[in-house]
Protein backbone atom coordinates (compact mmCIF):
# COMPACT_ATOMS: atom_id res chain seq x y z
CA UNK A 1 0.00 0.00 0.00
CA UNK A 2 1.59 3.46 -1.17
CA UNK A 3 1.66 6.26 1.30
CA UNK A 4 1.25 9.73 -0.09
CA UNK A 5 3.77 12.77 1.36
CA UNK A 6 1.63 15.26 2.26
CA UNK A 7 2.37 19.25 1.04
CA UNK A 8 4.22 21.16 3.57
CA UNK A 9 1.83 23.89 5.40
CA UNK A 10 1.98 26.91 4.01
CA UNK A 11 3.67 29.48 5.92
CA UNK A 12 1.00 31.91 7.46
CA UNK A 13 0.47 35.10 5.67
CA UNK A 14 1.30 38.77 6.87
CA UNK A 15 -1.90 40.15 7.86
CA UNK A 16 -2.55 43.17 5.44
CA UNK A 17 -1.19 46.62 6.29
CA UNK A 18 -4.64 48.45 7.60
CA UNK A 19 -6.19 50.71 5.03
CA UNK A 20 -6.04 54.42 5.21
CA UNK A 21 -9.59 55.53 5.55
CA UNK A 22 -10.79 58.84 3.46
CA UNK A 23 -10.47 60.85 5.81
CA UNK A 24 -6.86 60.30 6.69
CA UNK A 25 -6.32 60.80 2.62
CA UNK A 26 -8.17 64.01 2.44
CA UNK A 27 -5.92 65.50 5.40
CA UNK A 28 -2.96 64.49 4.35
CA UNK A 29 -3.61 66.18 0.91
CA UNK A 30 -5.14 69.03 2.85
CA UNK A 31 -2.07 69.03 4.91
CA UNK A 32 0.77 68.79 1.44
CA UNK A 33 -1.53 71.93 -0.27
CA UNK A 34 -0.99 74.19 2.67
CA UNK A 35 2.85 73.21 3.06
CA UNK A 36 3.10 73.36 -0.72
CA UNK A 37 1.38 77.27 -0.05
CA UNK A 38 3.60 78.21 2.64
CA UNK A 39 6.75 77.28 0.60
CA UNK A 40 5.52 79.85 -2.45
CA UNK A 41 4.40 82.78 0.25
CA UNK A 42 7.87 82.42 1.99
CA UNK A 43 9.52 82.44 -0.92
CA UNK A 44 7.97 85.50 -1.95
CA UNK A 45 7.20 87.33 1.05
CA UNK A 46 8.97 86.05 3.21
CA UNK A 47 8.37 84.86 6.81
CA UNK A 48 7.36 88.92 8.26
CA UNK A 49 5.20 89.53 5.41
CA UNK A 50 3.67 86.14 5.16
CA UNK A 51 0.12 86.04 7.35
CA UNK A 52 -2.08 83.03 7.81
CA UNK A 53 -5.14 84.49 6.29
CA UNK A 54 -2.61 84.72 3.29
CA UNK A 55 -2.08 80.81 3.22
CA UNK A 56 -5.52 79.63 4.20
CA UNK A 57 -6.69 81.76 0.96
CA UNK A 58 -4.14 80.74 -1.08
CA UNK A 59 -5.24 77.04 0.16
CA UNK A 60 -9.02 77.81 -0.10
CA UNK A 61 -9.39 76.72 3.52
CA UNK A 62 -11.15 78.64 6.72
CA UNK A 63 -8.17 79.91 8.69
CA UNK A 64 -10.07 77.85 11.86
CA UNK A 65 -9.52 74.73 9.40
CA UNK A 66 -5.84 75.87 8.94
CA UNK A 67 -5.63 75.81 12.44
CA UNK A 68 -6.36 72.42 12.82
CA UNK A 69 -3.31 71.15 11.13
CA UNK A 70 -0.61 73.99 12.80
CA UNK A 71 -1.28 75.84 15.46
CA UNK A 72 0.71 78.90 14.71
CA UNK A 73 2.82 80.67 11.62
CA UNK A 74 5.62 79.45 13.57
CA UNK A 75 4.53 76.04 12.72
CA UNK A 76 3.67 76.87 9.29
CA UNK A 77 7.27 77.81 8.45
CA UNK A 78 8.37 74.67 10.54
CA UNK A 79 6.65 72.72 8.27
CA UNK A 80 7.84 74.66 5.40
CA UNK A 81 11.65 73.92 6.24
CA UNK A 82 11.06 69.98 7.26
CA UNK A 83 9.78 69.55 3.26
CA UNK A 84 12.52 71.09 2.45
CA UNK A 85 15.20 69.45 4.20
CA UNK A 86 13.24 66.25 3.01
CA UNK A 87 13.76 66.53 -0.37
CA UNK A 88 16.96 67.78 0.15
CA UNK A 89 18.19 64.71 1.90
CA UNK A 90 16.27 62.69 -1.06
CA UNK A 91 18.55 64.80 -3.66
CA UNK A 92 21.08 64.38 -2.00
CA UNK A 93 20.62 60.15 -1.72
CA UNK A 94 20.28 60.07 -5.53
CA UNK A 95 23.85 61.95 -6.24
CA UNK A 96 26.52 59.21 -7.55
CA UNK A 97 28.10 57.64 -4.73
CA UNK A 98 32.00 58.01 -6.00
CA UNK A 99 31.32 61.80 -7.12
CA UNK A 100 34.24 64.37 -6.74
CA UNK A 101 33.42 66.09 -3.60
CA UNK A 102 33.62 69.13 -5.11
CA UNK A 103 31.17 67.74 -7.61
CA UNK A 104 28.60 66.72 -5.08
CA UNK A 105 28.98 70.40 -3.55
CA UNK A 106 28.25 72.01 -6.57
CA UNK A 107 25.59 69.48 -7.78
CA UNK A 108 23.93 70.33 -4.17
CA UNK A 109 24.03 74.30 -5.00
CA UNK A 110 22.80 73.99 -8.09
CA UNK A 111 19.66 72.00 -6.80
CA UNK A 112 19.29 74.82 -4.04
CA UNK A 113 19.51 78.05 -6.82
CA UNK A 114 17.31 75.78 -9.09
CA UNK A 115 14.73 76.02 -6.24
CA UNK A 116 15.24 79.04 -5.46
CA UNK A 117 14.38 80.21 -8.72
CA UNK A 118 11.47 78.26 -9.03
CA UNK A 119 10.08 79.83 -6.41
CA UNK A 120 10.42 76.63 -4.10
CA UNK A 121 12.64 77.72 -1.74
CA UNK A 122 11.29 79.22 1.99
CA UNK A 123 12.55 82.41 3.13
CA UNK A 124 13.31 82.81 6.77
CA UNK A 125 14.24 85.76 8.97
CA UNK A 126 17.98 85.39 10.12
CA UNK A 127 16.79 86.44 13.82
CA UNK A 128 12.95 85.18 15.16
CA UNK A 129 13.19 84.19 18.87
CA UNK A 130 9.89 82.18 18.22
CA UNK A 131 10.58 81.42 14.83
CA UNK A 132 14.09 79.74 16.03
CA UNK A 133 12.26 77.91 18.81
CA UNK A 134 10.22 75.91 17.36
CA UNK A 135 12.19 74.93 14.76
CA UNK A 136 15.08 73.70 17.28
CA UNK A 137 12.54 72.03 19.00
CA UNK A 138 11.34 70.26 15.65
CA UNK A 139 13.16 66.97 16.09
CA UNK A 140 12.06 66.36 11.83
CA UNK A 141 13.79 69.27 11.16
CA UNK A 142 17.07 69.08 13.47
CA UNK A 143 17.71 65.71 12.55
CA UNK A 144 17.73 66.39 8.58
CA UNK A 145 19.37 69.92 9.29
CA UNK A 146 21.91 67.65 11.13
CA UNK A 147 22.32 64.80 8.15
CA UNK A 148 22.73 67.36 5.44
CA UNK A 149 25.44 69.45 7.19
CA UNK A 150 27.38 65.85 8.29
CA UNK A 151 27.46 65.17 4.82
CA UNK A 152 28.22 68.74 3.11
CA UNK A 153 31.07 68.94 5.88
CA UNK A 154 32.31 65.58 4.66
CA UNK A 155 32.10 66.68 1.01
CA UNK A 156 34.11 70.04 2.29
CA UNK A 157 37.01 67.98 4.10
CA UNK A 158 37.51 65.91 1.58
CA UNK A 159 37.57 68.75 -0.96
CA UNK A 160 40.31 70.62 0.56
CA UNK A 161 42.35 67.81 1.48
CA UNK A 162 42.76 66.98 -2.57
CA UNK A 163 43.27 70.38 -3.13
CA UNK A 164 40.28 71.79 -5.02
CA UNK A 165 39.31 74.26 -1.76
CA UNK A 166 40.82 76.55 -0.56
CA UNK A 167 42.20 74.94 2.78
CA UNK A 168 42.68 78.42 4.73
CA UNK A 169 38.87 78.40 4.88
CA UNK A 170 37.18 76.81 7.97
CA UNK A 171 35.18 74.08 6.54
CA UNK A 172 32.23 75.55 8.88
CA UNK A 173 32.36 79.03 6.92
CA UNK A 174 32.42 76.67 3.39
CA UNK A 175 29.62 75.02 5.04
CA UNK A 176 27.39 78.25 5.64
CA UNK A 177 28.27 79.93 2.57
CA UNK A 178 26.86 77.17 0.49
CA UNK A 179 24.00 77.30 2.73
CA UNK A 180 23.54 81.32 2.34
CA UNK A 181 23.05 80.44 -1.66
CA UNK A 182 19.47 78.95 -0.99
CA UNK A 183 18.87 82.38 -0.24
CA UNK A 184 20.77 84.51 -2.82
CA UNK A 185 19.64 87.43 -3.93
CA UNK A 186 21.81 87.63 -6.96
CA UNK A 187 19.17 85.45 -8.53
CA UNK A 188 16.52 87.39 -8.26
CA UNK A 189 18.51 90.74 -9.30
CA UNK A 190 19.85 88.64 -12.49
CA UNK A 191 16.59 87.51 -13.67
CA UNK A 192 14.75 90.60 -13.23
CA UNK A 193 16.87 92.20 -15.79
CA UNK A 194 16.10 90.02 -18.10
CA UNK A 195 19.81 89.47 -19.93
CA UNK A 196 20.23 85.75 -18.81
CA UNK A 197 18.55 82.84 -18.66
CA UNK A 198 17.87 80.98 -15.79
CA UNK A 199 20.41 78.28 -16.63
CA UNK A 200 22.77 81.49 -17.18
CA UNK A 201 21.74 82.77 -14.24
CA UNK A 202 22.52 79.47 -11.95
CA UNK A 203 26.04 79.10 -14.14
CA UNK A 204 27.15 83.12 -12.89
CA UNK A 205 26.38 82.13 -9.49
CA UNK A 206 28.11 78.84 -9.23
CA UNK A 207 30.96 80.17 -11.05
CA UNK A 208 31.16 83.30 -8.34
CA UNK A 209 30.78 80.97 -5.82
CA UNK A 210 33.22 78.56 -6.14
CA UNK A 211 35.51 80.47 -8.24
CA UNK A 212 35.31 83.99 -6.93
CA UNK A 213 36.09 87.14 -8.05
CA UNK A 214 39.83 86.80 -8.66
CA UNK A 215 40.79 86.88 -11.80
CA UNK A 216 42.69 83.48 -12.70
Amino acid sequence: MSTRTLPPPLPPTSPLPPRTSFKAQMLAVREDAIIQAVNRLLSEKGFDLMTVDQVAAEVGIAKASLYKHFPSKEDLAAAAMVRVMQRAQAFLAGLPADGRPLDQLKAMVRWMLTLQLAGEMPSLPHHNSSLRTTLVNNKAYIDGLMQVSDQLGGWIEKAQADGSLNTRLPPVLVLYTLYARACDPVLEFLKSGGQHSDEEVIALVLQTCFDGLNAR
